[in-house]
């Protein structure tokens, strides 16, 4: 039975789960494994190196053409789920390709979209006060229709939380800190995820410099009753809490002021950082470079160029500081465009792996004439 044929099996039946795994040349091959989740409308696929996880979106026609390049091409084991059945494609060195399948006694450990569309943290049904006042909940907990894009990424920002939860102290007070809190609308459905929905003791601050910004997100916890929940006027740069800091947020902290709050998370040890940077021009007034000149002669293409490298050069300073890091995509609430989210977890790392990291960021500093910010305040 050629790969074509059992393909087209395979769609016949509702999949909701594929990974591909085993490449054909493990040194030369970017991604060691594909994780494809269907969604509501289309597939994710998750592709994982060593060290990070980068996501891409597709239709299920894209899905099917990509599944077939790719075994054609780079990996010799295809495994596939749906609600009966475990589809096993193994290809041979040769380039035999065999098939089998199996009653599945038990989901694949990873979450899957055909599971998170039924099963959200953020239930519908539940009244959650601060989607009411969104606009994304009707009064009795509803999801209104036109809304139903953002109850998903609202959720995906709950599903990054969720997945290390378990890092933070089960045994004293969590101390989270909001840096750039804006209107806060996150910052009060991670209220309710941790304290409401996980049960833990948790105080939350919120930092921001509007002070019309503050009297407003203390008025709106007041109202939900978030008694463990306060909003201060103040600058990341040069906040001092007064309490162990076991996470910290940064959504859309403009250009710098994302270095200043990722710098303030590793000074105290924080156990987790989220953060969405924004704005990213720091490194696109300094970039020059001679060798690579092509990245710096089309306006459009250096801005999006330093952005990408800003936060890569992030994440492997976070890694040379103790965390493990990720560089995830995240959808704003309010805009369309895709993110870059960087997930940290304090953790022990091997010597090796920290002297790697900031290897590469001293010879990308080197090629294009960069001094981070974040770098330089580390370094101090």
């Amino acid at each position: 039975m050629e790969l074509k044929q059992i393909l087209e099996t395979l769609w016949k039946s509702e999949l909701y789960k594929v990974i591909l795994s085993n490449p054909a040349k493990k040194s030369e091959t970017e991604y060691q494994k594909m994780v494809c989740n269907r969604l509501s409308n289309g597939w994710q696929v998750e592709k994982y190196t060593f060290k990070q996880v980068f996501h891409e979106n597709l239709s299920e026609e894209e899905l099917k053409t990509f599944l077939q390049e790719k075994l054609c091409q780079v990996y010799r084991q295809c495994n596939a789920w749906d609600q009966e059945r475990e589809h096993s494609i193994r290809i041979s060195k040769g380039g035999k390709v065999m098939y089998q399948k199996k009653k599945s006694t038990q989901a694949p450990k990873e979450k899957t979209g055909h599971n998170r569309k039924k099963n959200y943290i953020l239930e519908e049904g539940k009244v959650i006060p601060p989607l009411v006042d969104m606009g994304i909940f009707t009064a009795e907990g509803k999801v209104v229709r036109s809304m139903y894009d953002k109850y998903r990424q609202i959720n995906r920002f709950v599903e990054i939380i969720d997945d290390e939860i378990d890092c933070l102290p089960k045994d004293q007070t969590i101390t989270v800190i909001d840096f750039g809190c804006g209107k806060s609308y996150l910052t009060f459905i991670l209220y309710y995820y941790l304290v409401e929905l996980k049960k833990l003791d948790v105080r939350i601050i919120g930092l921001d410099l509007k002070a019309d910004v503050i009297k407003n997100c203390n008025a709106a916890a007041q109202k939900y009753g978030y008694d463990r929940l306060r909003f201060e006027l103040g600058d990341i740069n040069g906040y001092d809490c007064p309490y162990p800091v076991d996470m910290v947020i940064s959504l859309h902290a403009c250009d710098t002021a994302t270095d200043y709050a990722l710098y303030n998370a590793i000074r105290w040890k924080a156990k987790l950082i989220f953060s969405v940077p924004c704005c990213q021009h720091e490194l696109n007034a300094q970039m020059k470079t001679e060798e690579l000149s092509i990245l710096t002669r089309y306006g459009i293409i250096q801005e999006r160029t330093a952005a990408l490298m800003t936060d890569a050069i992030r994440g492997n300073l976070l890694t040379v500081s103790g965390y493990k890091t990720q560089l995830l995509e995240f959808v704003d609430l309010s805009h369309t465009p895709k993110n870059i989210l960087i997930r940290a977890v304090r953790t022990v790392l091997p010597k090796s792996v920290k002297e790697e990291a900031r290897k590469e960021v001293e010879a990308i500093k080197k090629q294009f004439g960069f001094k981070p910010t974040l770098d330089e305040l580390l370094n101090k």
